[in-house]
């Protein structure tokens, strides 16, 4: 065979073999990755633009335009482990609630916010006395909640607590909503007005469900109805009622609670029919690892759920932590373990944020951000003693 031939021949062997672009493969996969997965995201990100700058480099100037596989793989980012715990030390890299923590700067009246990120009632950790509420609005001024000054809450026993609870604030950050015995409060914190709907009981709890209210005593929860004032009983038990994504439908209601062997997820269709009573699934977990008891707020982001309570790890009891569960299996997922030697019911969680991270107490005095898949533990306030509520949790 002559060698024009032969050349001819190679030719059109490799007409039809297209150049490898990994950079081109390993973006799509990133993007896919950090969708989900966006702490974790960021790595892959720079794993793939270093691997991928090599290939630009060596990639023939000419060379046709990067071609993306109809089906490409896509690897899995490595999971954190089941059982979490923080550092021994913290970082602070700064962050828009930072600044809760800050004096206050005008009153309510004289200046409503456009929206509210976090309400904040301090709490003298030495007196256990409680200060007036403040408003941090988006702009990062402190106001105080001068319209309206809730009392303690109380139950028929005469037990008290501080007014603010961790579901006040409604998910947009334009509405405060306060229990108060024989009566619920909700102030508007755009126009700095004030609307009170009766509602005969010793009630304790309350939370947004979107955009609808939900109050509860020791043992009912009532959904009230803002523009008539009428509140109809619902048969979710106030403590274990869960405070629900409000990215998603809120028509039913879900419940986490329970002890020891007891612990179930319980799932209400808006028609207040049970759609589901399930057992939590502590399989996923090492043995030796499970929750006890839960206190404290649940709530819901997408499919999973957090809550504080304590925990056995290992071979220690009655430890201080955050559960994170499947909201439509009860399999528990994640532990964060934090700890025997602190202030009982320290830590309990204040929602979610964007990112798919958990917001909790870390008392003494500060508030901390858990990414659960990536065990990433990051601090977002110090010496901040008292009750918080923030926005769309």
């Amino acid at each position: 065979m002559r060698e024009e031939e032969l050349t001819r021949l190679l030719t059109v062997a490799t007409e039809d073999v297209q150049p490898a672009h990994p950079a081109s493969a390993g973006w799509e996969r990133a993007r896919r990755v950090r969708r989900h997965r966006r702490a974790a995201g960021a790595a892959a990100v720079a794993v793939v633009l270093l691997s991928g700058g090599t290939a630009l480099a060596l990639r023939p100037a000419d060379g046709p335009a990067p071609i993306t596989p109809a089906t490409p793989t896509v690897r899995p980012v490595p999971s954190a482990s089941p059982v979490q715990r923080p550092p021994e030390r913290l970082s602070y890299p700064g962050d828009p609630l930072g600044r809760l923590g800050d004096p206050v700067a005008a009153p309510l009246s004289a200046r409503p916010v456009r929206q509210a990120l976090a309400l904040y009632q301090p709490v003298d950790p030495a007196t256990g006395v409680e200060g007036r509420i403040r408003v941090l609005g988006d702009d990062g001024i402190v106001r105080d909640l001068d319209v309206f000054t809730p009392a303690r809450t109380r139950d028929a026993e005469g037990n008290h607590a501080v007014p603010l609870k961790t579901g006040s604030l409604s998910p947009d950050g334009r509405l405060a909503a306060f229990a108060q015995t024989d009566l619920v409060a909700v102030v508007d914190l755009t126009t700095a007005t004030v609307s009170r709907y009766p509602l005969k009981g010793y009630l304790e709890h309350v939370l947004w469900a979107g955009d609808r209210l939900l109050v509860g005593d020791e043992a009912a929860t009532y959904e009230v109805d803002r523009s008539s004032g009428a509140a109809r009983r619902l048969k979710a038990y106030p403590w274990d009622l869960v405070t629900p994504d409000p990215a998603q439908p809120t028509d039913g209601l879900l419940e986490v609670g329970g002890a020891l062997e007891s612990l179930r997820l319980r799932q209400w269709s808006g028609d207040e029919t049970m759609r589901g009573d399930t057992p939590l699934d502590l399989r996923a977990l090492p043995s030796g690892n499970r929750v006890d008891e839960f206190y404290g707020r649940g709530w819901r982001h997408g499919d999973l759920v957090a809550r504080a309570g304590w925990l056995t790890t290992g071979q220690f009891q009655g430890v201080e932590g955050v559960a994170v569960l499947n909201a439509r299996t009860g399999v528990v997922t994640r532990l964060l373990d934090l700890g025997r030697d602190r202030w009982k019911g320290c830590c309990e969680v204040l929602g979610w944020d964007a990112d798919g991270a958990v917001l909790l107490r870390h008392d003494p005095g500060g508030l901390l951000r858990w990414q659960p898949e990536t065990g990433e533990i990051t601090g977002v306030v110090r010496d901040l003693y008292g009750e918080v509520s923030l926005a769309a949790g």
